[in-house]
């Protein structure tokens, strides 16, 4: 982009009235530097401080074992960054009770890992940040999966989409003619063996998904009933899972008559969250597993929730950390281990 830039007399500076600053915030005020990112994360010290600055906001440490709020400093083996609790006994760090826990990967790596995720408008694959951290890709997988656990956002009575509400189901699985033999289903085409993905995005606003084992009527009502408030105006297409939806209004377009926009009724905005999801899929990570797909959907929602560009990164940082230090663990046993009944991860 070239800018024309003039010489100004200072008689026309002194007259000139000031520029009222816009509502919205500019790319520069947006985003943050690589460069400005590592100098502010550069030690273990700072990633430390900045991360127990945001747990604890009044810089008082709190036991997370029994809730005490006296607590002692110590070290192990030289170490900074123990506290011990006069009340239980236990000693814990910024890590205990977060998805940073039990790791011997430097925080400096994790935030890098969480910067990544909230930066990376289709994701970041676990080979490409393995080289980017110096570690392993098992390693580096492992923390994607553990971010990605921290972005499930579960849909409380204040988040509930409200207003006008967009929903689409989507399906997610390759092409039957495309497996190997040993693979193939053989039990035609179309949705076989494929994953059903029911998503809901508040028209300018939050989005919500969810991976469901059918399209049945009672399997879509249950699950849009737990992400809309009863109060909403639903908007969907005509496939009959959406008949006698429990919402105040309900208007469909008929996509099967190339009917895109019916009035104030479409779906344009639930389906480019699709469109994102998909070019993740396609160009980053190329394959879902069935047992982790919701952990990928939690990660693009997360994106599109907190993430959001015209939010300060800083923010965006803050707010992804703020989820990572809410949330237990997840061990890599129990990472591996073999799905549920449905075909999906078990409940951690």
């Amino acid at each position: 982009m070239w800018y024309n830039i003039g010489v100004v007399s200072q008689e026309k500076v002194e007259t000139m009235p000031t520029k009222v600053k816009k509502p919205f915030l500019s790319v520069k005020d947006t985003t943050m530097p690589y460069v400005e990112f590592v100098k502010s994360f550069s030690t273990e010290f700072k990633a430390r401080r900045y991360l127990e600055k945001v747990r604890w906001s009044d810089n008082k440490p709190i036991c997370p074992h029994c809730g005490h709020t006296h607590v002692w400093t110590t070290k192990r083996n030289g170490v900074k960054g123990y506290y011990e609790c006069p009340n239980c006994g236990k000693v814990f760090t910024i890590r205990t009770g977060t998805i940073f826990e039990r790791s011997h990967v430097p925080l400096t790596k994790w935030l890098y890992a969480c910067y990544k995720v909230i930066t990376s408008r289709k994701g970041i694959s676990s080979i490409q940040l393995a080289l980017d951290i110096g570690v392993t890709q098992k390693t580096s997988w492992f923390m994607l999966q553990r971010i990605r656990m921290a972005c499930t956002q579960t849909m409380d009575v204040g988040k509930m989409l409200k207003n006008i509400v967009e929903a689409d189901a989507v399906y997610f699985g390759g092409k039957e003619k495309n497996k190997h033999e040993s693979k193939k289903l053989k039990k035609g085409r179309g949705t076989v063996g494929k994953v059903a993905i029911l998503g809901a995005k508040e028209r300018g606003g939050r989005v919500g998904a969810k991976v469901i084992l059918d399209t049945s009527h009672e399997t879509v009502h249950d699950t849009l009933k737990g992400m809309i408030d009863g109060t909403a105006t639903l908007m969907t297409d005509e496939h009959a899972s959406y008949v006698g939806v429990p919402f105040a209004n309900h208007n469909i377009v008929r996509h099967a008559v190339k009917e895109f926009v019916n009035g104030m009724a479409s779906t344009n905005e639930i389906e480019s969250v699709w469109s994102i999801l998909k070019r993740g899929w396609v160009g980053i990570y190329h394959h879902f597993s069935q047992k982790h797909i919701q952990l990928y959907v939690n990660e693009f929602c997360f994106r599109l929730n907190e993430g959001k560009c015209d939010v300060k990164l800083d923010e965006r940082i803050k707010s992804m950390c703020v989820f990572s230090l809410k949330k237990k663990p997840l061990s890599y046993k129990a990472l591996l281990a073999r799905e549920g009944d449905n075909g999906l991860m078990r409940a951690a």
